[in-house]
């Protein structure tokens, strides 16, 4: 049977991992390279990272660090922060990244996405949409950790990405983020049924049984969370977790 991917998304601050709520007031969860460590024995389908300051700081996220997490991991993983060249996604796949997340500069030149797709493969470019209402004018399309709008709806955006060569998009709710409440399925359906190209749900998962929700209901092809892989409990205690394969029946 069938079962869709599910990946933790695991946010950088200052090299720590940390957890937001709505794009704001970070946690500090712990190391992430132990994390890794945890999410191996777990046998994770796949991890994401996102420096979630690079982009504001016009710095590209650590290489370093992102070969560190390539001797460790088992599984494939991707990585986003800083993102604003070819030679930048050279240096991150050489480094040991299966994809690269961008969100900014997607939004800023799209064209970037297609002389990336056609250098790279559009299976290694994965374009992050972070998503939440502006007044008066709905949904938007935000960039810089949520703090600019780029003047996109979300479908606009998601078809774009698609025209341009994006292999994959992962569409998170600003809204949502860090609220534990399930899935933006509205925002993910109207998304997933727009494109072609598959669709990674992200922001507001809290319990197992809104993956299964996000899977049946919003038509999409992976299904992440960053809270629910990293706290245990209504009181939030850190415990990085990951469910065994016949737990989230699809």
């Amino acid at each position: 049977m069938f079962r869709p991917r599910i990946i933790p998304v695991l946010l950088l601050k200052n090299l720590a991992l940390v957890k937001s709520v709505k794009f704001k007031n970070y946690d500090y969860i712990g190391d992430p390279i132990n994390a890794v460590r945890i999410f191996n024995d777990l046998k994770a389908d796949e991890l994401v990272f996102l420096d979630i300051d690079a982009s504001k700081e016009k710095r590209l996220i650590s290489l370093e660090f992102v070969r560190d997490v390539g001797e460790e991991a088992n599984m494939p993983f991707a990585v986003g922060g800083g993102i604003r060249s070819l030679e930048d996604i050279e240096k991150i796949i050489k480094a040991g990244a299966e994809k690269v997340v961008i969100n900014t500069a997607a939004a800023l030149d799209p064209d970037f996405i297609k002389n990336a797709s056609d250098t790279f493969g559009s299976s290694t470019i994965v374009v992050c949409i972070d998503v939440k209402k502006k007044l008066f004018k709905g949904e938007q399309t935000w960039i810089n950790s949520g703090q600019k709008s780029t003047g996109y709806s979300p479908q606009e955006f998601a078809q774009l990405m698609e025209a341009k060569g994006a292999g994959e998009l992962i569409v998170q709710s600003i809204e949502k983020d860090g609220s534990m409440s399930g899935y933006d399925l509205a925002l993910l359906k109207s998304i997933s049924t727009s494109v072609d190209i598959p669709v990674v749900a992200l922001g507001g998962a809290g319990k197992l049984s809104d993956l299964q929700d996000a899977y049946h209901n919003a038509y999409v092809n992976g299904l992440a969370a960053g809270s629910l892989f990293v706290y245990h409990g209504s009181n939030k205690g850190v415990l990085i977790n990951y469910p065994e394969k016949n737990e989230v029946q699809f």
